[in-house]
């Protein structure tokens, strides 16, 4: 399946029913941490989960043949190795810079300065933040 490059969030919701209408929740986390704006207008993708939760007999496989992260946890949007031009915004606590990309999250670059558009490798990667090494100064 192709993913568009436009994606700004991935979640698992219930639809439900209310009078003439049904109704899919956005989790408050991917507002308040990501590119979404209450009011605004978006386009909706709804993929099937049947194949994924049901074998041959319609038991649910789901627990034992893979695991399963919470519906409002979304994936981290880099990967290590991936490449990136950055922002460096604010400096931590122990003096290195923080960049924030998709939806808020965080990378760390060692030796970076607030101001500074660096590109950078990212070399580990967490669920709520990343660390990202120096690769070339773009000023």
């Amino acid at each position: 399946m192709e993913i568009s490059d436009k994606l700004l969030c991935l979640f698992s919701t219930d639809v439900s029913e209310e009078e003439d209408r049904y109704v899919i929740e956005v989790p408050r986390q991917e507002v308040e941490t990501g590119d979404i704006d209450p009011g605004e207008v978006y386009r909706v993708a709804l993929i099937s989960r049947e194949d994924e939760e049901d074998g041959e007999d319609g038991e649910d496989v789901s627990a034992t043949t893979k695991p399963q992260s919470a519906p409002s946890e979304p994936q981290p949007p880099v990967d290590v190795g991936e490449t990136r031009y950055v922002e460096i915004e604010d400096i931590g606590k122990q003096g290195d810079g923080i960049a924030r990309v998709e939806r808020g999250y965080v990378i760390i670059v060692p030796g970076a300065d607030v101001g500074e558009r660096v590109k950078i490798e990212v070399t580990e990667v967490k669920s709520n933040f990343a660390v990202g090494e120096i690769i070339e100064d773009t000023f």
